[in-house]
Formats: C-alpha cells, sequence, structure tokens
C-alpha cells in the first residue's frame, strides 16, 4: 500500500517549484478563441496537477473584495442566528452548514459554510421534482434578515465564475474532441451552459489551535484530502482575517491549498491573489475517458505556534450537470482506463477511488447518472 500523503516525511513536498507547474492562461485569451488546447493538456491532462489559473478577469477583484469578508461576518453571528439558516434535509447543499460534513471519516468542525445555487434562485418550480431533489432543485436559502447583502454579493461572484468556466470549457472540449473523436462536441460547455444545478460555497475557516492537535503536521488541518465529483471547480484566492475581522496577509507560509500529483508528490499551489482558479472534477474525467483528471486536494491551517487567530475565507463554485445527465465515456473508450492505476494507488487515505463509485451495481457505467454518482460519492465519504 502506498504511504499515506498525510505524513510528510514519507513523500517529496515540493513548495518552490510549484509557480513553474500551476499553469496560467489569460483572460483575454479565452474570450478570443485562442487555443489553448497545449495549456488544458499540461494542467489537466495525465501529468497535470489537475489546476489552472486564470488571469486578468474583468471585475473580479470588486466582486471578491464584496462577498469574502461576509464570510467572516456571517460566522461570527451567534450560533441562533446561523440556526435559523439551517436546512436540515440538504445542510450540504444549501444554507448554513458547520460540522456535518464528514472528509477522511471524521465529521469537519474545521469551516463553516454558506450554500447556493450562484445562478437561480429557484431553478425547480414543479414541487415532485424539489421533493424528489432537494440537494440540487430546493429554493436558495438566504439571511435576508441578518445579512442582506450576502444574496447580491454571492450571486455576482457566482455568476461570473461561470462564465469564466464556460469559456474555459470550450477549450476543454475541443483538447477533448482531438483526442477523442467519440466525444460529444462541446460536451462540458453544454453540460454547463444548460445546468440549473451549480452549486457555490462561501467558506469560512476557522482560527486552527495546535495545543488540541488542530495542526500538527497534517496536511488537511482545514480541509480533508478529497477529489471534487463535479466536473467543473472555479474558485478564488483565499483571504486570512484576524479574530478582531482585520485582513492580513497569510502569516503562516506552510498554509493554503495543496495537491497531491499522480505519483504522490504534495504540491502547495500557491497561485495570484488576482487570479480566478480552476479544477477538473471527476465528472469530466469520467465524460472524457480519462483524458480530463481531477487531482486530490486539501487545506492546511494557519498553525497557531505562527500566528494566533488567524481564519481564512474563500468562494467555490461547483459546476456540474443536472442529476439525470448519464456518466458514461466517449463513444469506443474503455471505461476502465478512465483513472490509470498509478494514479488511483497515489490517492491520500481515506479518499475513495472512481471505480469504488462509478462501475459499481449500484452505479453501472451505462446507466448510471450524476445524481446516482454523487450519493455513491457521499456514502463512500459520509
Amino acid at each position: 500500500m502506498p504511504e499515506s500523503p498525510q505524513e510528510p516525511a514519507a513523500k517529496k513536498l515540493r513548495r518552490d517549484a510549484v509557480k513553474q507547474s500551476v499553469t496560467t492562461i489569460a483572460h483575454e485569451e479565452l474570450v478570443a478563441g485562442i487555443d489553448l488546447t497545449e495549456a488544458v493538456q499540461r494542467a489537466f491532462g495525465e501529468e497535470g496537477l489537475g489546476i489552472i489559473t486564470v488571469s486578468g478577469v474583468p471585475g473580479l477583484a470588486d466582486a471578491r473584495q464584496k462577498l469574502l469578508p461576509l464570510a467572516w461576518k456571517f460566522a461570527h453571528f451567534p450560533d441562533e442566528v446561523k440556526e435559523k439558516y439551517v436546512l436540515p434535509e440538504t445542510y450540504w447543499a444549501f444554507g448554513w452548514s458547520h460540522g456535518k460534513e464528514k472528509l477522511q471519516g471524521n465529521h469537519d468542525f474545521s469551516k463553516g459554510s454558506y450554500y447556493n445555487n450562484p445562478q437561480y434562485n429557484e431553478p425547480v418550480t414543479d414541487p415532485e421534482i424539489v421533493k424528489k431533489y432537494p440537494s440540487y432543485a430546493h429554493k436558495n436559502v438566504w439571511p435576508t434578515g441578518d445579512l442582506p447583502e450576502l444574496e447580491p454579493a454571492f450571486m455576482d461572484l457566482g455568476s461570473l465564475i461561470v462564465e469564466v468556466g464556460k469559456l474555459l470549457a470550450k477549450q476543454c472540449d475541443t483538447f477533448v474532441r482531438r483526442e477523442a473523436p467519440g466525444y460529444d462536441e462541446g460536451k462540458l460547455f453544454k453540460l454547463i451552459q444548460d445546468s440549473k444545478t451549480c452549486k457555490a460555497r462561501l467558506l469560512h475557516y476557522f482560527p486552527q489551535d495546535d495545543s488540541k492537535g488542530d495542526c500538527g503536521n497534517d496536511f488537511s488541518s482545514w480541509c480533508g484530502w478529497h477529489n471534487d465529483h463535479g466536473s467543473l471547480t472555479g474558485l478564488v484566492a483565499a483571504e486570512y482575517r484576524t479574530e478582531s475581522g482585520d485582513l492580513v496577509p497569510c502569516p503562516d507560509p506552510d498554509a493554503g491549498l495543496y495537491i497531491t500529483s499522480r505519483i504522490g508528490d504534495i504540491i502547495k499551489a500557491s497561485v495570484d491573489p488576482s487570479h480566478l482558479i480552476f479544477q477538473i472534477g471527476e465528472t469530466a474525467q469520467v465524460h472524457s475517458g480519462g483524458l480530463l483528471q481531477s487531482t486530490p486536494h486539501a487545506v492546511r491551517g494557519c498553525s497557531s505556534r505562527k500566528a494566533s487567530g488567524i481564519s481564512r475565507q474563500t468562494f467555490a463554485v461547483f459546476m456540474q450537470p443536472s442529476w439525470d445527465e448519464l456518466m458514461s465515456v466517449p463513444e469506443g473508450a474503455d471505461p476502465e482506463l478512465t483513472q490509470s492505476n498509478t494514479a488511483a494507488q497515489s490517492l491520500p487515505a481515506g479518499v475513495p477511488r472512481l471505480r469504488a463509485r462509478w462501475g459499481t451495481e449500484e452505479c453501472a457505467f451505462t446507466t448510471c447518472n450524476f445524481g446516482a454518482f454523487t450519493n455513491e460519492t457521499l456514502s463512500k465519504i459520509h
């Protein structure tokens, strides 16, 4: 069995070379439709880190500045206020959530999340569909009476990320179509364009306390190792605040986003705060027949020995298909080759293999849809 990436001594930790490893493209190139398939292959292909950043996105800085401070503000409301916006039947999909999610087998109290659909306040009006698929189809839950500015800031940044994501999806489609003629032309773009079930997550990571064992040498002290199971995730660079809410640069050089490479190296993915970040998900991995590949990632917390009372705020948008979209590979592709043995064997402890959730009796290669795949994924994690 491979050694766990939670043990720093067991794997080669690379930080200095990461700026050369993370691929960056310019927003103006995406808009112009310049061929960026080499960059897509470098970032999302078999040898990539599963991450790409986009520079020069108009309006990003202002939208980010309006939303991220609200994560800190809401997290510091009294518990009785936050509880008003908890939706028990969809605690990981709409409204406020804290301590409900499990990663690597443990309840996650290190962060609080505010979930909603970043594009549609009421994506589905059919009550039967809402009842059957509440995690996708429920209407948004907003703290209008306590934090009215959250809704417009959340929707503005969320919609912006989706629009840039669609441009990137076109480049992914061109790359996959070139390598796999059986791939449906424009598939990823159309899935994102047509989906009414994108999900966004405003995150507040609570300050860590090393004396309680929250940090130590654990690379996943703020967020456990996992793969995104959707199609494409877009997120903004994080910001850091003191206990009094003052904005500060990250005081701990070891804190932040880490990625496990295909061969098990742990890489700190430092990115320019003015860039948008995109990570490929497992659904795109399936739909591309493995030409696009997701990578496990985690967030390491700020050590209280280096900087006490520091929290982290960020925002992620999970672009994903409708629940009834089939999880199928391109025509002529072998589903068994969607994840390489090397990548599967290098997964951190607690991260389930793709084949444990897709290509099973419950989620067969030819009949499984995204809703069933999501359920299988959550059952293996929670």
